[in-house]
């Protein structure tokens, strides 16, 4: 089990009296889950085709979200079936490979990541552990999160990892991620309505065992329209990218 391991590890570090994390804080915390993805030999390791896919990618976002951060972004692959991506404290953030043919194409494929690093630069994750510094809080975080109770592991919620993999955060903070994360992705050149794309394909499909923070219709079509006005409401940003699906750049040669 890997919850011993891990939970242990970053409580030794969460736990300690504080309004807020410090930075060194949020660094140790994903040191601790870059090395227990390690450990469980889940990480791809370079050289790796799919790495010629993300990097070109991520060198765009990078310059954007590094402005924004503490840290540096850095970005690294996971061997997962489940098509998810999750952003760890300290700036490290995980792409499963799976998710590189759940996407249809490659704004879809940016909006994720984009969503992501916006959950580091507004410190979310360390932000709903503060608010309740208790070790509960921790291995209460995939049950609290929308949709941790769609997979095996997240009932068990066998780790911090996999808590922030598949689990999406509270509606309003998702909510928030997707404007940051469109906002990035415009900045740096990739078309945002990947993001609209993305939440409209998997809205009309099953969604059971695809990607968890896009698994409620609802909350999708919420989200859907906060992003649509948000584009609308900032044409200098967004104004040149456009809404038709058709001009999409394929992911995967």
């Amino acid at each position: 089990m890997r919850v011993p391991v891990l939970l242990a590890a970053v409580a030794s570090i969460v736990l300690a009296p504080a309004a807020a994390l410090p930075d060194a804080q949020e660094t140790a915390i994903g040191q601790q889950v870059f090395q227990q993805l390690s450990a469980n030999n889940e990480i791809v390791a370079r050289p790796n085709p799919l790495y010629a896919v993300l990097d070109p990618i991520a060198l765009k976002i990078d310059p954007v979200a590094d402005a924004l951060y503490d840290e540096p972004f850095t970005f690294v692959i996971l061997h997962d079936p489940s098509p998810n991506a999750f952003a760890a404290p300290g700036g490290n953030v995980y792409v499963n490979d799976s998710l590189f043919t759940f996407v249809q194409n490659r704004e879809e494929f940016a909006s994720v990541l984009c969503h992501e690093v916006a959950h580091d630069i507004d410190h979310d994750l360390v932000h709903s552990i503060t608010r309740d510094q208790q070790l509960a809080t921790l291995i209460g975080l995939a049950g609290a999160f929308s949709g941790a109770v769609k997979t095996v592991r997240g009932r068990n919620a066998e780790n911090l990892a996999y808590a922030l993999q598949v689990n999406s955060y509270a509606l309003d903070v998702e909510g928030v991620a997707d404007l940051e994360g469109a906002d990035i992705c415009a900045e740096a050149g990739y078309n945002p309505w990947g993001m609209v794309w993305l939440f409209e394909r998997v809205s009309k499909v099953d969604s059971s065992g695809a990607m968890e923070a896009l698994s409620d219709p609802i909350s999708e079509r919420h989200r859907i329209d906060a992003l649509e006005r948000h584009f609308l409401a900032n044409p200098q940003l967004f104004g040149a990218f456009s809404a038709n699906g058709a001009t999409a750049q394929v992911l995967l040669p």
